[in-house]
């Protein structure tokens, strides 16, 4: 075999995993819509659930999924792009800057559940929290921020080296050249970092599990130390913990059609700011 035709092999080779991806992703998208497109409605969309989840709809659950991210948001997304530019702009060199990009990379590796249980002794009974939307919020911003740090790091680092020499040389700060040249040019990649982030945390049942989801609620919360529902929790309490057998399965099936959906509209807003942000810093 010559070197043309290893290269069209290694290139049909790459052609077919990227079709595997895409094929994942349409059958999981059309199984959902097969089995749950025909519990989507007006009243699922804006009804609580009645009867122990078996009937109603979803609204407290999706307003409890809503609140979660905003929380994670607020808590994780700072920190996480504040870190990243201490790391790349302020760190010297060398072994604890070596030490920090292990750090990051293994706690990015770290089972949910182990974070719930962090969560758990932390946010529950250290600070006093209890098992509220606040302890939940707080859990999934610990558990989502290493990856923002890492994709807001790499995007940083991608930034050319004489966007920060002309800022210099023109006679702004160091905070000036990161606030007003570096930071926006490495916006796309760190909203890549964050929607990532936040549609890991918006699947995620565990951690909230052992900080403060309820299995049923007919109300909504009223404050950050209430008890909740969210989506992932109200799927799973569906799908395995209820008597009604196959007639609670349109509402599971929906339940996962919504959510995907929101973690879909996520990504697409995300696509969106991104383009802006590509079109107007050009290098």
């Amino acid at each position: 075999m010559n070197r043309r035709q290893r290269e069209s092999l290694y290139f049909t080779m790459f052609r077919a995993c990227g079709a595997l991806v895409v094929l994942a992703l349409v059958v999981i998208i059309g199984y959902m819509l097969i089995g749950g497109a025909g519990a989507i409605s007006w009243d699922f969309l804006t009804q609580p659930p009645k009867r122990s989840n078996t009937e109603g709809g979803i609204l407290t659950p999706l307003v409890g999924t809503l609140y979660l991210m905003a929380i994670t948001f607020v808590f994780a997304i700072p920190v996480g792009i504040l870190s990243a530019v201490y790391l790349v702009e302020y760190q010297r060199p060398g072994r604890v800057s070596s030490f920090w990009r292990i750090v990051v990379a293994n706690l990015a590796g770290v089972p949910s559940i182990v974070y719930g249980l962090l969560g758990l002794g932390l946010f529950v009974y250290a600070l006093g929290f209890g098992r509220s939307l606040l302890a939940s919020g707080l859990t999934l911003g610990v558990l989502v921020l290493p990856v923002v740090i890492a994709a807001s790091r790499e995007a940083i680092q991608a930034v050319p080296p004489s966007v920060r020499q002309a800022a210099l040389a023109l006679g702004a700060t160091k905070w000036q050249t990161v606030r007003h040249h570096v930071l926006p040019y490495a916006m796309p990649g760190i909203l890549t970092g964050v929607i990532l982030s936040l549609s890991r945390a918006a699947g995620e049942t565990a951690p909230i599990l052992l900080t403060g989801v309820a299995f049923y609620m007919s109300g909504m919360p009223d404050s950050l130390f209430s008890q909740f529902m969210a989506l992932p929790y109200h799927i799973y309490s569906v799908a395995t913990q209820t008597v009604s057998g196959m007639s609670g399965s349109p509402m599971v099936y929906g339940s996962a059609l919504v959510l995907l959906a929101l973690v879909i509209g996520m990504n697409v807003v995300a696509i969106v700011i991104r383009k802006k942000y590509r079109e107007k810093y050009r290098w």
